[in-house]
């Protein structure tokens, strides 16, 4: 659980990982920062993960701290304790993380038999749905394109308040794994795709919010002024789902060199504050355990207060 792995165990192995990321960090020429893919729902990832993530914080406090976190799905658990590792992990990534892309089990499970049309999805076809956003987010940083962005220019662009920090992600065209499209896709379609809620990898629909702030990363031999035009084509039909208190909050970047099997595709990443559907869910499960302080001793018994907690 998450006591074990902030506490005990994670806290003996955690100067070890730190050596092997300080080895890393001295053989980068330009380190710009840290990419960090855990789960909030168990220990390792969310307890040593956290740990690790505040570790590396005080080491390269002026490093970008990028995650890339697996939230708790509303429907499919996979321990009972979730909502308490979750919202100890929460609490760290708030004060610790520069920018978390928050993903889901179930999100990523629906695309895979809605859109996809797979009837049995293995994790395999989750990471696949996984990878392309990661690969979408990093791309400028790797392939020359038109209007670069990298981790920082993403955070500059995305985060209004500090705290305000966790993204919803998404990808389009979506394409099972080993198949890619053999459709034409268009920016307007591109565009069409990204902003619809089913393309959404974290279960919490946008439709119940405002976007903050949002990105959109193309690949692909696309010009410049068509995703502009689109862009703003977007904004004027959908104003409602836009705060007006941040006038143009669409980035956008391009990169020409287009991912394998596919002419074009683009990356979505939004700040919107729909986003608290998630953590409410998370919270209100937390409170209905907490109330009755049901578990709590596997993690007073890590060295844990029940003060941490409240």
């Amino acid at each position: 659980n998450w006591a074990k792995g902030h506490c005990t165990e994670g806290a003996e192995l955690v100067d070890q990982v730190l050596d092997v990321v300080r080895r890393e960090a001295e053989g980068c020429d330009c380190l710009q920062g840290f990419q960090i893919t855990h789960s909030l729902g168990g220990g390792t990832g969310a307890g040593m993960g956290t740990l690790l993530i505040s570790k590396i914080r005080e080491e390269f406090p002026d490093r970008m701290m990028a995650t890339f976190s697996v939230v708790p799905s509303p429907k499919v658990s996979d321990t009972v304790v979730e909502p308490y590792n979750a919202t100890l992990s929460v609490h760290q990534l708030v004060e610790h993380s520069d920018e978390t892309f928050c993903i889901d089990n179930e999100a990523l499970y629906d695309i895979c038999m809605r859109t996809l049309k797979l009837s049995q999805p293995s994790y395999g076809d989750l990471n696949h749905l996984v990878s392309a956003v990661m690969s979408g987010v990093t791309t400028s940083l790797r392939f020359p394109g038109q209007l670069n962005s990298d981790l920082r220019k993403l955070a500059v662009n995305m985060v209004p308040f500090p705290r305000l920090h966790f993204f919803m992600v998404g990808f389009a065209p979506l394409t099972s794994r080993g198949g890619s499209s053999y459709r034409q896709v268009s920016v307007p379609e591109l565009t069409q795709q990204m902003f619809d809620p089913k393309n959404m990898m974290a279960a919490s629909d946008f439709r119940n919010g405002r976007y903050l702030t949002c990105s959109a990363l193309f690949r692909g031999k696309i010009s410049m002024k068509e995703v502009e035009d689109q862009m703003r084509n977007i904004q004027n039909k959908n104003q409602s789902y836009f705060v007006e208190w941040i006038p143009n909050n669409v980035q956008t970047a391009l990169c020409s060199v287009p991912p394998r099997g596919l002419k074009m595709s683009s990356t979505f990443v939004g700040n919107s504050t729909s986003i608290q559907e998630l953590f409410k869910r998370i919270g209100d499960q937390f409170s209905a355990m907490f109330r009755r302080k049901a578990f709590l001793h596997w993690y007073t018994g890590e060295g844990m207060d029940e003060m941490e907690f409240t």
